[in-house]
């Protein structure tokens, strides 16, 4: 699996669990850690942890891909998952906004996700 199979991946099993603001940023030649971010907003800590635990344990099941390192657990507002190519950044709404990634990596390109274009 590509990299950008594996963004699309995650960012299709946040929206499983209602995760909101999903995009994806292709930062390849931008950052020399990662080649996509995947940020997800959530309305909770539960439904944060939900959306964590979904990417992980789909991921591991349907593509025998392993987590790297996780960071963030109870009562945080920022879980990150570290898949080496593709980092994931799950937020609650307000966390997400202070930390403002979107502004840090402006030169990235942007792929939102919604219900209605994960039927198309």
């Amino acid at each position: 699996m590509t990299a950008a199979e594996l963004a699309d991946n995650i960012a299709r099993l946040g929206l499983e669990k209602k995760g909101d603001q999903i995009c994806t940023l292709d930062v390849q030649g931008l950052s020399h850690v990662t080649d996509y971010f995947v940020i997800i907003s959530a309305d909770s800590d539960v439904q944060l942890r939900a959306i964590a635990d979904n990417i992980e344990k789909k991921l591991r099941e349907d593509f025998n891909q392993r987590i790297y390192h996780r960071e963030g657990q109870d009562g945080s507002s920022w879980i990150l998952l570290d898949y080496i190519d593709v980092v994931v950044h799950l937020f609650r709404k307000e966390a997400r906004e202070y930390y403002g990634l979107e502004r840090l990596w402006a030169d990235a390109k942007f792929t939102w996700l919604t219900e209605e274009s994960s039927n198309e």
